[in-house]
């Protein structure tokens, strides 16, 4: 699984023009389900994201956790995390499991990070055209990637 985590002042999903869900101060994360994850990526994955200490404590420093702030998190599935550009200039998206396996380890993964928060996780439609709108705080962008594990 491939994460781009994004502190944010808002951020929300629209999908043909209505609002799907929106967050207040949190995290965006952009997720991509790669062939071959397994629940081992899943718990791992959502453990960081749960504990990624991104948000600045009396002192200004990165040092808190989303839970720790009150903060709220988004979830958006984005296959295109999984593309590879190593031939020619058209993405290949090979490496992104199929939708119908992609499907369950997203929503497991939201209910896992759901569980690791004690708080609901806002999320936007799998397979669904969206339009993402956000305000990046810092800005702090976290890339993530439960096969590399850094």
């Amino acid at each position: 699984m491939r994460a781009v985590i994004q502190r944010v002042n808002e951020a929300s999903v629209s999908i043909e023009g209505r609002r799907q869900s929106s967050i207040g101060r949190g995290l965006l994360v952009l997720l991509g389900v790669e062939n071959g994850d397994t629940d081992e990526d899943i718990e791992w994955l959502a453990g960081k994201v749960a504990r990624l200490r991104v948000f600045p404590d009396a002192q200004g420093v990165m040092n808190l956790a989303v839970g720790e702030v009150g903060g709220e998190v988004l979830v958006v599935s984005q296959f295109t995390l999984l593309a590879s550009t190593r031939k020619g200039n058209r993405p290949s998206y090979s490496r992104a499991a199929p939708p119908e396996a992609a499907r369950p380890l997203y929503e497991r993964f939201v209910a896992a990070l759901s569980q690791q928060l004690g708080t609901p996780v806002a999320t936007g439609q799998f397979g669904a055209m969206m339009q993402v709108h956000l305000v990046n705080d810092g800005p702090v962008t976290i890339l993530m990637d439960s096969r590399l594990r850094e």
